[in-house]
Formats: C-alpha cells, sequence, structure tokens
C-alpha cells in the first residue's frame, strides 16, 4: 500500500493522498484580482490529481502585497472573483487552499521578470512596513517601523481575510509566516530590534504569530484546517533556528494552528544555503517528533520515490511540491502509475489511464 496516496483527516476535512501544490505567486493580479491564468493554473493541478491546490501568496491588504501584480483578498469583490475557481477544483474532488499573506518590508518590489528591487511610489509603488527600519537590502524600500495601531490593524486584515476566504470557498488557511515577509520578520532577531512587547526575547518576537493565528482560527468554522508556513532557520549564525521554530509551533499547535509547512530560508539576502533534494526535510521530521504536531516536507522535492519514502518514513504527512508542478500539472497521475497504485481520473482522461 502507497502512504503517498493514503488519505488524510484534518479536523473536518479528508484529503484523497499526501500531495498538494504549494503556493506559488504568478505576478499575474490586476489589483490583487484573480484572472483566467488563475483559473487555468491553479484548476489543471486539481485534474492532475493532488489533494490540496494552495493558492498563491495572497494579500491581507494591498501595502501587504509582494509586487503590484500579486494577489489579494482585501475587499468583498475579491471574494466573489475567486468563487469560480474554488468552485471548479471543488468538482474535481481535490481541496482549495489559501495562503494569507503580508510581505512587510519585502512589499513593494517588481514581479521577476518586470525588474529588481524597490518600486517607488511615483511608479506605483508604496510605504512599505516592518518591525524595525531596516532595509532587506539596499535595492529594498526603506519600511517604516510599525506602531501598536500598525499592528493591530495588520491583525484585523489577517482576520477579515481569513472570513473573506471561507465566503469564498476555500478550504484550507494557510497562514504564510516564511521567507523574510512580515512575520519572519517579526520571529527572527535578525530583523527585529524593537524594545516593545513584540520584540527582545522569543516569546516576544513570536507573539505576532500567535495573535494573527488566534484570530484567524475564531473566525473559521471549526472543520475547516488551519495551516502556518514557516521558515525553520534563517541559515544563518545568530539568526532563526530550528530548536527555537520548535518553541515556535508548540505555540502555534495551542493556538489552533493543525499543520506546520516547513520551510526556511528568504530573511537574509546572502546566508548559505545547501539547497538539494529533501534538503528542509529533517525541519519537518524534526518538528512533527518534538511537537507531535502534523508538518508538510517542501524543497525539491520531485520524484515520486523520494516523495513515498518522505511520508511512509513519517518524516512528514504531507508534501508539497512546487517547481516540480509547474513542470508537470499532472505530478499525481503521473506518479500514481509509477508507483503501480490505482487512481481515480477525471472521466474525460479515462481514455489515457
Amino acid at each position: 500500500m502507497s502512504k503517498l496516496f493514503s488519505s488524510l483527516k484534518i479536523r473536518g476535512t479528508e484529503f484523497k493522498n499526501r500531495i498538494a501544490v504549494s503556493p506559488m505567486c504568478q505576478y499575474s493580479s490586476l489589483d490583487g484580482m484573480p484572472t483566467d491564468w488563475h483559473l487555468i493554473h491553479l484548476g489543471s493541478r486539481a485534474v492532475g490529481g493532488a489533494a490540496l491546490v494552495i493558492q498563491e501568496a495572497t494579500a491581507v491588504s494591498p501595502e501587504g502585497r509582494i509586487s503590484p501584480e500579486d494577489a489579494g483578498i482585501w475587499s468583498d469583490e475579491h471574494t466573489e472573483a475567486y468563487k469560480k475557481i474554488t468552485s471548479f477544483i471543488k468538482s474535481q474532488k481535490s481541496i482549495s487552499g489559501i495562503q494569507l499573506a503580508h510581505a512587510g518590508r519585502k512589499a513593494s518590489t517588481y514581479a521577476p521578470w518586470r525588474g529588481n528591487g524597490e518600486v517607488k511610489i511615483e511608479d506605483g509603488g508604496w510605504q512599505t512596513y516592518a518591525p524595525s527600519s531596516i532595509r532587506f537590502s539596499d535595492s529594498y524600500p526603506l519600511p517604516k517601523e510599525m506602531s501598536k495601531e500598525d499592528i493591530e490593524k495588520v491583525i484585523d486584515d489577517f482576520r477579515n481575510a481569513a472570513t473573506r476566504s471561507i465566503e469564498a470557498g476555500f478550504g484550507v488557511i494557510e497562514l504564510h509566516f516564511a521567507h523574510g515577509y512580515l512575520v519572519h520578520q517579526f520571529y527572527s532577531p535578525l530583523s527585529n530590534k524593537r524594545e516593545d512587547e513584540y520584540g527582545g526575547s522569543l516569546e516576544n518576537r513570536c507573539r505576532l504569530a500567535i495573535e494573527i493565528a488566534e484570530a484567524v482560527r475564531s473566525v473559521i468554522p471549526d472543520g475547516i484546517p488551519l495551516f502556518a508556513r514557516i521558515s525553520s532557520t534563517d541559515w544563518v549564525e545568530g539568526g532563526w533556528d530550528i530548536e527555537q521554530s520548535v518553541k515556535l509551533v508548540r505555540l502555534l499547535k495551542n493556538a489552533g494552528v493543525d499543520l506546520v509547512d516547513c520551510s526556511s530560508g528568504g530573511n537574509v539576502l546572502r546566508a548559505k544555503i545547501p539547497v538539494g533534494p529533501g534538503y528542509q526535510i529533517p525541519f519537518s521530521a524534526r518538528i512533527k517528533k518534538d511537537v507531535n504536531i502534523l508538518t508538510g516536507g517542501v524543497g525539491l522535492i520531485t520524484k515520486p520515490l523520494q516523495a513515498e519514502e518522505i511520508i511512509s518514513s513519517g518524516e512528514a504527512d504531507m508534501v508539497l511540491l512546487a517547481r516540480e508542478m509547474l513542470r508537470d500539472p499532472y505530478w499525481a497521475l503521473n506518479a500514481a502509475k509509477e508507483l503501480n497504485v490505482d487512481i481515480e481520473y477525471p472521466e474525460q482522461y479515462l481514455r489515457a489511464k
């Protein structure tokens, strides 16, 4: 029996297998609105057999976008626009997820193929915010240090975005607490130099993450799983590390998070990251063991046998594929064939089974 293709129940939601499409920015929105590109991009991966299809980092406010072309869900108009996408994904017996995000000091930057670094205000950019007024790099905007009112607004924005996401039909909410974006900027000592209750000690630096998780959990139905993506390490001496991650995840579990998606890096420009197949899996294994929480493994997972081993060995409960899903939207169908697992195909594709 394949563990990769076994079902997984989290709260009131059952996933038909352990394969998820990781959130990947498409930089193809106008004022945060999804387009036909998003329908085809996300829908084709649901057709391709993944149990969970998570939409890209979706900004909870206009100033939370990474780029002007980022997706968002800060208005009722956004809610309506996503319903066609979530409805189609559901029709393919897949679960639609949304990753709620705020880019913090890494906001107001160009989409990768449009340029590099800061989009200035006169060119359509905006004032950025962070725990401390420290640039990510010389080419990035100088952020404004957030006031208590700014922090309260961010928590409200996440809460309201979660409510809209449920109304839009999403079946999983993931909180983007990784990759050097706002919440990661708060919990990493490299970017948080505050001296109030949101800075200094580990508990203080983690406070924003916990308050957002609690706020979101309070407004979504009990049967809806809540995920969080964290960066398990900054990959530099004196920065965030796996020991601190274990402590953060214990707090997130108490706040109602059901699964932690274990990534790394993104908060330091030139960190030396030992990239290789499955290089982040030790983080998901460690957190799963120490905290007794479901974890997601991510990072250069490309081969079916590799994914099978990660799940069957208990190093993670779900694998999240990114670039490989861009190369092959039907990765899950092809993985089932390679692993000799008989799975249900879309009726329209049965002749190819």
